[in-house]
């Protein structure tokens, strides 16, 4: 019993019967509610203890972003917050030893949990099998980066910090549709992809995001709150895709703004005048309208154009009149449009879309359409 509680309990030897009487019953509702709390408390205590156990079992390697929660409030408030039916499919990436899975199953329809570290999907199908749910549950033991989603609803998962940027972009320019996805993110992390522009935090991650989905912080989650114990805290976010996206390429979209967010707070004057990045885009531009007229059936020695072809496949190529010429361009398009001196650490993606489309028209171009890579990849 603590010392305030005993403090409470103490009676003089002067005090009179009734005195004594009342303090006698007073006792007895103050030791019933200290212990009546006591055991919810150390419960929570066990179960926590029990849901670490299981990562104890195994070497849980940090460096790969093995932190198993193991807060039971949390783990329920994430699966509230996720709003799952019952006809709902579930994907789970990097599951651990299932403490979130264990309570996903009760409430999906199914979970597909990809899982790259056999030990954990062992350990995972053991608990799943003692619970009476390994009918709903389906694990693909691959890379969650590498691997092709099934068709699913909703995404809840604590991912590996490491792919945290690849998987959110894998996933919200990815082919399968799905409602949202309620994520546990380091909390740096998720302060960018919340940000907004003129925000310091705010980056090209966060810029590709939002083009096709909105970002929703849910809360903080304490390091404590995680076996073995990470370095900081971390962050719940709900991401959601939008019901319209803007009509633009979006794999020349994320090249574009590869591009403006190589140095978020210079001019883009200042990025679109260096020689290194026109010779860049005059070579890029010049190969991809070759090959728009090239598949519309044109003749190139027919075409006019304002830069040789000739010249871009000579040693030289690029040099004198034909970059010049090209970066005058591109500096025009920037002043017309009032573009210069913007930096795009303060742009909307409204302002983004009206200068990409306006430097497209002119002939500017910054996706090679030859480049056999997943679209994802352009993207961070």
């Amino acid at each position: 019993m603590n010392s305030h509680l005993k403090s409470r309990l103490y009676i003089s030897p002067g005090s009179p019967p009734f005195h004594f009487l009342r303090a006698i019953v007073q006792s007895f509702h103050l030791c019933h509610r200290y212990y009546a709390a006591k055991p919810h408390y150390d419960n929570d205590r066990r179960f926590r203890r029990k849901e670490a156990s299981e990562g104890e079992l195994l070497h849980l390697h940090k460096s790969k972003g093995q932190h198993l929660l193991t807060n039971p409030r949390i783990l329920d408030t994430i699966v509230r917050k996720s709003a799952i039916k019952p006809t709902d499919t579930v994907l789970e990436i990097g599951p651990g030893t299932g403490n979130l899975t264990l309570r996903l199953l009760p409430v999906a329809r199914k979970v597909v949990a990809v899982e790259l570290d056999r030990r954990m999907v062992e350990v995972l199908h053991k608990r799943v099998a003692e619970s009476g749910f390994q009918d709903s549950l389906s694990v693909i033991c691959q890379d969650a980066l590498k691997v092709d989603f099934p068709p699913f609803d909703l995404v809840v998962a604590n991912i590996p910090y490491g792919i945290s940027s690849p998987l959110i972009i894998k996933l919200v320019y990815g082919e399968n549709p799905f409602q949202s996805a309620t994520l546990l993110l380091q909390k740096e992390f998720a302060r960018r992809l919340l940000a907004n522009p003129g925000d310091s935090e705010f980056n090209r991650l966060a810029v590709n995001v939002k083009l096709v989905a909105d970002v929703e912080f849910v809360m903080d989650v304490s390091k404590r709150d995680f076996h073995p114990c990470p370095k900081v805290d971390s962050s719940v976010v709900i991401i959601r895709p939008k019901p319209e996206v803007p009509e633009v390429n979006l794999a020349e979209w994320c090249s574009f703004t590869k591009t403006c967010f190589g140095k978020k707070n210079k001019t883009l004057g200042a990025t679109f005048k260096q020689k290194k990045k026109v010779l860049e885009l005059l070579e890029l531009s010049t190969r991809t309208v070759s090959d728009s007229r090239n598949d519309e059936g044109y003749e190139n020695d027919d075409e006019e154009s304002d830069y040789d072809e000739e010249e871009m496949e000579s040693p030289g190529c690029g040099s004198g009149t034909t970059l010049g010429l090209f970066k005058e361009k591109i500096i025009g398009v920037l002043r017309s449009g009032g573009f210069e001196d913007k930096r795009p650490v303060k742009m909307k993606n409204e302002e983004l879309l009206e200068l990409l489309s306006l430097l497209n028209q002119s002939g500017v171009f910054f996706h090679n359409q030859a480049d056999d890579r997943q679209l994802h990849s352009f993207c961070y």
